[in-house]
C-alpha cells in the first residue's frame, strides 16, 4: 500500500509540473501576439527558440546592442526565448521613470532565483526598503579606509615579492591578486574576519571556502537550474550545484551568526560599562555598525531585525559583490593604465606628490587625476555591463526622444505590460556617442575636466554614468567599492610600471555577474589579467 501511495505522489507530482510547464510555454507562446510591443522597430529574430539571445552571448558586451540602435534608434525591440519582445532603451527619461519607480520595475524572476538560491534574500534580490544604508555612509568608509590601504600595501607587497623570485619584467595574471585582496578587504572591513588570502603560504579556512563556492556558483551556467526558475515544482529536486551551495550557506551562516552573538555580547559589555556613542564601536566592521544600529534603543522592537536579517540579507550579499566588482573594475584600470602610457605616467607623477603611503580617504579623495582615472574606468570598463528589469503592472513610459513603429506612427512613450522585460544598458549608456561624444569609446580621464552637458540627464546615482544605478535601488556600496579601488590604484601605480603582457586584441571581456577578462588564446587558463610588471625607480 505504502509503494502505491509513494508512486501515485510521485505520478501526481510529475503531472503537476508537466500541466504548469504546458500551462507555461502556452502562455509564453501567445504572449508575441498581444505584446503592446509589437510595432517597436527592431532586428529580425535569427531564431524563434533562442531569438538574439546566443548572438548576444557570442558577442562582446554591448556591442551588439550598440550597432541595433544605430539602425532602430535608441528604443527597439529584441526577442529572447521562443520569440519573446524585450525592449531595449537609450532614453534616459525612460530608463529615469524605470529605475525611479523601482516598486514597479523589478529584477525578474529568473534573476531573483538564482541570485536568491546563492545568496539568500536581501538587498540584491528583495524588492523594497534597503535597511543597510547607515553602514554604507562616508563617515564609515573613513573608518575603513586604513584596512583599504592596509590591504593594498600588502598586495604590493605580495607582488614585489614575486617579481623578486621571477625577476623583472614579471608577468603576473593581476586578477588573481586583487582577488585575494578584495576578499581579504571583504573579511576584515565586513565582519572583522581574517581570510589572510593574501598569504604566501596559500593557507585557507572554511569560510574563504565556502566563499570560493559561492563566486564559482555565480559564474556558473548549467541547463536545470534554469528550468528550476521557470518551471517551481522542479525545484524541490535537488542536484550538485545547489547541494554545494547549501553546504556553503551552512558554514556562512554558521560562522556568521556566532559573529554576531560574539558582537552583540561586546556592545552590551560596552553599554554596561556606560561606555556611549563611538566610545562603545571598538571594531570598524560594517556588521558592528548593523548590529549597533539594531540594538538601539529609539528602534521598537516590533521593527528590530533578527539575527539571521542582520546577518543575510545585507552584509553577506554586498560582500559577495562587492569582490567581484571592485577587483575585476581595479584590474581593468590597470588595463586601461597600459594603453595608455601617458596617462599612467601623469597618474604616477600626482600620486607621488603625496608624502604617506598611508593616506586617508580625504587625501585619496584630494587627488583629482586619480578620481578622473576612476571615474573614467568605471564609464569604459563598468563592472556590470547590463542589468534588467520586468514590469510588475502595465505602464506608460515616457520618451524624452520619440520613435517611428513600424507602421509610420510618431509615439512619445512606450505602453508596456505586466510582466515586460526590459534590458538597462549600463554599459552602452556610459559610451554613448550622442551623450559623450564621437570619443566615447576612448579610455580620456581629461574628459571629466569638463563634462559634456547632455550627460546631466543621465540617471546614475554618481559620476553621471551608469555604473552603479540609480534611483532606490542604486547601489549602497559605491562608496566602500571607489575608495577601496582608489587605495589599490594609488599604492600600485606609485610601486610598479605595468604593461600588457599580450596583445591588447587578445584581451576580451567575458560578463557572468561582472565582465571578467580573458586571453583568447589561453581561454583554458580562466580568467586572467597578464600584465608585465616592473618595480618603479624614483629619480
Amino acid at each position: 500500500m505504502g509503494v502505491i501511495t509513494v508512486g501515485n505522489l510521485l505520478l501526481s507530482f510529475g503531472a503537476a509540473a508537466l500541466g504548469y510547464g504546458l500551462y507555461k510555454l502556452v502562455e509564453l507562446l501567445l504572449a508575441p501576439l498581444f505584446s503592446p510591443l509589437r510595432d517597436l522597430p527592431g532586428p529580425s529574430s535569427p531564431s524563434f527558440i533562442f531569438g538574439h539571445l546566443k548572438q548576444i552571448f557570442d558577442a562582446e558586451n554591448s556591442v551588439l546592442h550598440e550597432s541595433w540602435t544605430e539602425k532602430y534608434g535608441n528604443t527597439l525591440k529584441y526577442k529572447t526565448w521562443l520569440n519573446q519582445d524585450r525592449l531595449y532603451t537609450l532614453d534616459t527619461r525612460a530608463l529615469n521613470h524605470i529605475l525611479s519607480h523601482s516598486n514597479d520595475y523589478e529584477k525578474p524572476s529568473l534573476a531573483r532565483f538564482n541570485l536568491g538560491k546563492v545568496l539568500g534574500e536581501g538587498i540584491l534580490v528583495v524588492e523594497g526598503e534597503n535597511r543597510a544604508n547607515p553602514a554604507f555612509g562616508p563617515t564609515q568608509i573613513r573608518e575603513l579606509t586604513e584596512i583599504f590601504v592596509e590591504k593594498a600595501l600588502q598586495l604590493r607587497d605580495f607582488w614585489d615579492a614575486e617579481i623578486s623570485k621571477i625577476g623583472e619584467p614579471a608577468r603576473l595574471n593581476i586578477l588573481n591578486g586583487l582577488s585575494k585582496m578584495a576578499l581579504d578587504v571583504i573579511g576584515l572591513a565586513g565582519f572583522n574576519y581574517t581570510f589572510d588570502s593574501l598569504n604566501t603560504e596559500g593557507k585557507s579556512n572554511e569560510l574563504h571556502k565556502a566563499f570560493e563556492t559561492m563566486f564559482r556558483s555565480l559564474a556558473g551556467f548549467s541547463l536545470f537550474p534554469l528550468l528550476k526558475a521557470y518551471i517551481p515544482p522542479l525545484r524541490i529536486i535537488p542536484d550538485a550545484r545547489s547541494q554545494q551551495i547549501a553546504l556553503a550557506q551552512k558554514v556562512m551562516r554558521r560562522i556568521g551568526l556566532q559573529l554576531v552573538a560574539e558582537k552583540k555580547a561586546e556592545i552590551m559589555k560596552a553599554v554596561s560599562a556606560g561606555e556611549k556613542g563611538d566610545d562603545m564601536l571598538h571594531s570598524r566592521d560594517l556588521l558592528t555598525l548593523l548590529i549597533k544600529a539594531n540594538m538601539a534603543t529609539d528602534i521598537p522592537e516590533s521593527q528590530r531585525l533578527s539575527d539571521e536579517d542582520v546577518l543575510a540579507p545585507d552584509l553577506l550579499r554586498f560582500l559577495v559583490a562587492g569582490h567581484e566588482t571592485t577587483s575585476n573594475a581595479t584590474a581593468w584600470c590597470l588595463f586601461a593604465l597600459t594603453q595608455a602610457p601617458t596617462v599612467q605616467q601623469r597618474l604616477r607623477e600626482e600620486l607621488l606628490t603625496v608624502s604617506t603611503d598611508n593616506p586617508t580617504m580625504d587625501e585619496l579623495s584630494a587627488l583629482p587625476y586619480l578620481d578622473a582615472v576612476v571615474r573614467e574606468t568605471m564609464r569604459v570598463h563598468a563592472p556590470v555591463p547590463n542589468t534588467i528589469r520586468v514590469a510588475v503592472r502595465d505602464d506608460v513610459i515616457p520618451l524624452g526622444e520619440p520613435y517611428v513603429d513600424v507602421r509610420g506612427q510618431v509615439h512619445d512613450a512606450v505602453r508596456v505590460r505586466k510582466g515586460t522585460p526590459i534590458f538597462i544598458p549600463i554599459l552602452a549608456l556610459n559610451r554613448s556617442k550622442a551623450l559623450w561624444g564621437e570619443d566615447a569609446f576612448e579610455f580620456r580621464p581629461e574628459r571629466w575636466e569638463n563634462v559634456p552637458e547632455a550627460v546631466q540627464t543621465i540617471p546614475g546615482v554618481w559620476g553621471n554614468q551608469m555604473s552603479f544605478l540609480g534611483g532606490p535601488r542604486s547601489c549602497i556600496g559605491y562608496r566602500f567599492s571607489l575608495v577601496e579601488m582608489k587605495a589599490l590604484i594609488f599604492t600600485l601605480v606609485r610601486a610598479f610600471e605595468f604593461e600588457l603582457a599580450v596583445p591588447a586584441s587578445e584581451i576580451v571581456k567575458k560578463a557572468t555577474v561582472v565582465q571578467r577578462p580573458l586571453v583568447k588564446s589561453e581561454t583554458e587558463k580562466g580568467y586572467q589579467m597578464p600584465l608585465l610588471l616592473k618595480r618603479y625607480q624614483r629619480v
